[in-house]
């Protein structure tokens, strides 16, 4: 199995290079791509769903970003310990009916020696907000180093 540095144990500065990664990854919206950085038998629960190894994350975040449209993700790191890592996070994306919606949350990661998440724990709250009410204005991609973080934003 590859190695996906940065590895545990974490310091701060690794810590924040493996959360810029995932949110990265994430803005690509590419489900293959994103599922390598997570073990062959890797844990999901995201919301009330429970997702199980690495084929399911693909066909999760696949049904995922078929829903959630122009999909803008930032990620913020809260704390870290050994092989944990605590995120908050933003993103912003519409449905296929024009709603904008704003959703917030917080994941905690378990990482293997290797450097791949063998456990995601994520709660994640929806805000129906207005077009105008967007922060996220970078292209689809990757967002831009120059571009304002969480905090920066106030969220």
């Amino acid at each position: 199995m590859a190695s996906k540095p940065p590895v545990p144990p974490f310091t701060r500065e690794s810590a924040i290079e493996k959360v810029r990664l995932a949110e990265d990854a994430w803005n690509t919206r590419d489900p293959e791509r994103v599922a390598l950085a997570y073990t062959v038998e890797s844990r999901w629960r995201n919301r009330a769903e429970f997702v199980d190894g690495r084929e399911e994350i693909v066909s999760f975040l696949t049904r995922k970003w078929a829903r959630e449209l122009d999909y803008r993700l930032i990620k913020e790191l809260w704390t870290f310990e050994g092989n944990r890592i605590a995120v908050r996070f933003a993103y912003e994306c519409h449905d296929d009916s024009g709603n904008w919606f704003r959703s917030y949350g917080n994941e905690n990661w378990e990482f293997d020696d290797e450097g791949l998440m063998r456990v995601r724990l994520a709660s994640i709250n929806d805000l129906p907000i207005k077009e105008e009410e967007r922060k996220y204005h970078w292209p689809l991609g990757r967002r831009p180093d120059d571009h304002p973080g969480l905090s920066d934003l106030g969220l």
